[in-house]
């Protein structure tokens, strides 16, 4: 299947390492200095890119948390839209640290993998000069993003916009009994420059 420009786009956009340095210096009360890594890894690959992602604080880099698979595909809609499914791992250990160690990813499967039903985003490019775009995303329907994981419920609200070189979270943990955001992007999006490229290890 042939994937759109716009989509092997984002793919080269979100593939790399990134960091949030400048905000975090300039805003340390509300910003954290994290790492951020975003690996392609060969799943899915008849119509999809399709990203491992990993996070850590600069201050403890060899415990990274919150991995995670963003499966990328075209919507096939004359909008042109791109949609982003979100999975979680069976076992987190074993992939633990992937971001700097991708050795870690030859081996993974779908099957170490599980879909998170409720949890994808509708992405909708924008083209801003004759190379560059933004992309930004929506919810793709009104059911919180939620998933289960030894025995307890978790709701995220999940969003990103990306540029060439940059991006923008908008991650946050929900309390599901109250829907108060209790940890992420709680005063605005966590800003990330990208410090090194991965998009040589894209398959497009």
């Amino acid at each position: 299947m042939t994937l759109s420009t716009q989509l092997i786009t984002l793919g080269h956009y979100l593939a790399g390492e990134f960091d949030n340095r400048a905000q975090a210096l300039a805003e340390p009360a509300w910003y954290v200095h994290l790492h951020l890594w975003q690996r392609p890894v060969p799943l899915f690959t008849e119509d999809s890119i399709t990203l491992f992602a990993e996070q850590a604080n600069i201050v403890n880099l060899d415990h990274p948390y919150r991995p995670r698979i963003l499966r990328l595909r075209d919507s096939n809609t004359p909008s042109g839209s791109i949609h982003v499914q979100y999975y979680m791992f069976k076992n987190l250990e074993a992939i633990k640290g992937a971001g700097r160690k991708p050795e870690l990813l030859k081996t993974l499967t779908t099957s170490d993998i599980e879909l998170l039903p409720s949890c994808t985003l509708t992405i909708n490019p924008q083209q801003i000069t004759t190379d560059t775009w933004e992309f930004a995303t929506s919810p793709t329907s009104d059911v919180p993003c939620c998933f289960n994981y030894q025995g307890q419920t978790y709701q995220v609200f999940l969003g990103f916009t990306a540029r060439k070189n940059e991006s923008h979270s908008y991650d946050k943990g929900i309390e599901p009994q109250t829907g108060k955001a209790i940890w992420g992007a709680l005063m605005g999006s966590y800003r990330y420059i990208k410090r090194q490229d991965f998009a040589a290890e894209l398959p497009v």
